[in-house]
Formats: structure tokens, sequence, C-alpha cells
């Protein structure tokens, strides 16, 4: 008889791994998949406007699992119609490779799609740069074939997907792991509401939530600080501010054409996308990178995504992103306005932004398995990531290479991958309550 699989979190990477199980499951009703908010999951890092789908990768292993996802995302029934192909425009920064390794491996696995743009040519290809900051830009380039998706509509057709197929989704708050020591396993989970859900393997898929629903399974084991999952991964908030266009200015855009904007390690503002009838520019600070770092009752120090609302960001927040980020790349389109909404976006981190995917690797968490470790790059491979977990779960290898990269590190500073284009290594995270002092209890 197949096995029972509880799959905690529905967000990329358990709606991707319920999808994939439900594929291969005769019977996919014994595949259920439990979030606390309904289908798509707001505080989920998955679900916003927009989310980048890109190959650009300065690291061949990321580059084809890219290339492998990105296939869907033209083509599937249930993503293609949520896909918009507007190519990416990459300003790398002066003294920075980046945007040569990028290429550089491209063209090593035959793609030819990219050129390199001058400087001095940029607003004259797209005249609503005009205004844009370029003192500090380098190198240039286009990649045609890259686009953005309208992540939570993606999300939620891909869960609907696996639910045709028979997976029993569940809307409940988690606030445990069941621990059964005798037998050396993962029992279930228990709800805030009073429920108990068993399975004979779970898949904890909780982003940036993984160090806070381990901790105290971890304390109960008597777990080494250096084999907590704290140092495989870490929960790690960025922000980005959505500025409303008018018609007119959504026309021009249109009328240009255009593409996701790179700009340099500050971050990038994505093409126009819609919501309640709105149009809005998204800008995504990556330099202003935050961790919320908390003592648990055992006395070790773990990130957690703050507790509240995500669209509740600091001032201080606010006003750096505006000025390294806002005031600098496309100011045509926010001079004089302020943002429409804001927030900050948590996921889980890992030191070499490699995804974690791998059984835990205690004698006592026999049946207990990761999906995690987005990095804030992970999106783009929701239809493809859970074929590989479900791998992993069956017991099978993904290759050497997959399973180092994926697998859980005795030494988490090995291999750095240093992808750089969020500049998350670039840039030391800061705690929340440097943003928010009144936050008294962080």
């Amino acid at each position: 008889m197949e096995p029972t699989i509880l799959i905690v979190g529905a967000g990329t990477f358990g709606i991707s791994t319920a999808y994939h199980l439900a594929q291969r499951y005769n019977d996919a009703s014994r595949i259920t998949i439990i979030d606390q908010s309904s289908s798509p999951p707001k505080p989920a890092a998955s679900v916003d406007i927009n989310r980048i789908i890109r190959t650009d990768y300065p690291d061949l292993l990321y580059c084809n699992l890219a290339s492998e996802a990105i296939h869907p995302w033209f083509w599937s029934k249930e993503l293609g119609q949520h896909f918009h192909k507007t190519g990416w425009v990459m300003m790398d920064e002066k003294g920075s490779d980046l945007a040569k390794r990028i290429r550089n491996v491209l063209q090593d696995r035959g793609s030819t799609q990219t050129s390199e743009i001058p400087l001095e040519q940029l607003d004259k290809r797209w005249d609503f740069l005009k205004g844009t900051e370029t003192d500090g830009i380098g190198d240039v380039y286009w990649n045609p074939e890259a686009g953005w998706c309208d992540a939570a509509k993606a999300s939620a057709t891909f869960m609907e997907a696996a639910e045709r197929r028979g997976v029993k989704r569940v809307t409940a708050k988690v606030t445990e792991l069941l621990l059964d020591t005798e037998h050396g396993r993962i029992e279930g989970i228990s709800t805030m509401d009073g429920q108990r859900f068993t399975a004979d393997k779970v898949v904890l898929a909780v982003g940036a939530w993984t160090s806070s629903m381990l901790s105290p399974i971890e304390d109960q084991l008597e777990i080494a600080e250096r084999h907590r999952v704290e140092l495989q991964v870490k929960a790690t908030g960025t922000v980005s501010a959505y500025y409303k266009l008018s018609d007119e200015e959504y026309e021009r855009l249109s009328k240009a054409k255009m593409p996701i904007m790179v700009y340099g390690s500050q971050g990038e503002v994505i093409p126009p996308s819609s919501r309640n009838g709105s149009r809005y520019l998204k800008y995504n600070n990556s330099q202003t990178t935050i961790i919320n770092t908390v003592t648990t009752k055992s006395g070790h120090r773990i990130s957690t995504p703050v507790d509240r609302f995500q669209n509740d960001v600091p001032d201080g927040i606010k006003r750096e992103t505006e000025r390294i980020l806002v005031s600098k790349l496309l100011p045509d389109f926010t001079r004089g306005k302020q943002a429409e909404y804001w927030r900050i976006c948590w996921d889980a981190v890992a030191p070499s932004e490699d995804l974690l995917l791998c059984k835990h690797p205690h004698a006592k968490l026999s049946n207990l398995y990761l999906a995690t470790g987005g990095s804030f790059h992970g999106y783009k491979f929701l239809p493809t990531v859970g074929k590989y977990m479900a791998n992993i779960i069956n017991g099978q290898s993904n290759g050497r290479e997959k399973d180092l990269a994926w697998g859980w590190k005795s030494d988490v500073n090995a291999n750095l991958r240093g992808f750089g284009a969020l500049g998350l290594k670039m840039t030391p995270k800061r705690e929340f309550r440097a943003f928010d002092s009144s936050r008294a209890n962080l």
C-alpha cells in the first residue's frame, strides 16, 4: 500500500511536492497538504502579484534547473496562462563580474539569446529609463527569454491541479510536530483547533517558519546547536514597494514593452501587474535584508518571521528603500508619490543559497523530510522541484551533484555559490528591531 504523506506548508515547495506525488500515486487521497491559510496562502513567499521567471544564473546546476522549469511556464496548461514573457535587463555594478559569469554559463550550455547593451543606449532603447542613475553601473545585458508570472494565481492553479488528482488540502494552523520517541519518528501534527493529522511520512515545507517549527523537537531530542536546522536555513526578510500607475503611465510602459529591470545588487522593478483592478510597479529591495532573532525557551537563538501583518512595514525600511532604489530606478514613475502599499516577504535562506531538499539526518526523525531553502530565488522552480522532492521521499537519488547541493550540510560554509543576483551575501542581514524600536519584546 502506498505510504500516507502529510505535507506541512502549501507554498512553492509544498504545492510542487503534492502535485508531483499525485502524478505517481494510484490513490492521491493518501497525500494531505495543510496550511494556515486558504489557497493561495497569503503569508507564503510564493504568493504575490508577481515573481520573476528566468534562467540567468552564474552556476550551471541552477541554470539547467531553471531552463527545465521555464518550459512549463511557457507551455503548460496550469501555468502558461499566468506567465508573461517580457525579457529582463541586468545592470551590473562597476567592479562586478556577475553579468559576465551569467552570460558565460548561458553560452556554455548553448544559449545565445543574451546580448550586451551599451550603457549610453539604455534610455534610447527604453525611454522610460530617463532619469535613472547609472553612475555606478558597468556591464548591461538583455535576455529576451525571461519574464514574470502572477504568483498568487499560478500557485492556486497548481494546487487545484493536485487536488483534482485527489490530494486533500486542509486549512488549519499547525501548532506542533508530534514526536514518537519510541519509534524514532514524527507521528504527525496537531493544529490550533484541536485536530491531529498523522502519516507514514511528513514533509516540512514551511519556508521561513522551518526553524521555529522544528526548534521544540530539537529541544526534545537535545540536538546540539551545530546540528540544528537554523544553521541550514535562516528566516530572512526583504521588502517590496508597490506604486500605483495611472492609465497614461501604464500605456507608456506597455507601449515600450517594459522588461524586468535589475539594478545591480540594489534590487529590481517588475513590469506593471494588476491587483483588484489597479496596476502597479513593484520594486524589490534586495539590499535591506532583515532577520528577527528570538531566544527560545531552551536558550537557543533563531530567526523567525515577525508576528505582524506583512504589509505593516516600519518607516525606516520604507525610507531606506526609497533612498537606495526607488528614487534611482525609473524615478519618473515614483517622483512625488507614496507607495500604495508595502510588503515584507520572509523566506528560508541557506548560506550557500542552495535549496534544502532532504531527509532529516537525525536517527529519531527517520520519516521527516525538509523541502525549503528558497533563498528568494526558488519560486521559478514551482513546476519541477516537487519531482526531485518526490524522488527523495521515495528513497531515490537525484544524482550526486543535486544530492550534495540540496542535502543537509555538515559544513554550511562550503560551496558558497555567490549567485549575487539579489545581493543577499553582499549585504549584512540586520535585525528587524533596528527599524522598529517599539517592538520591545524582540
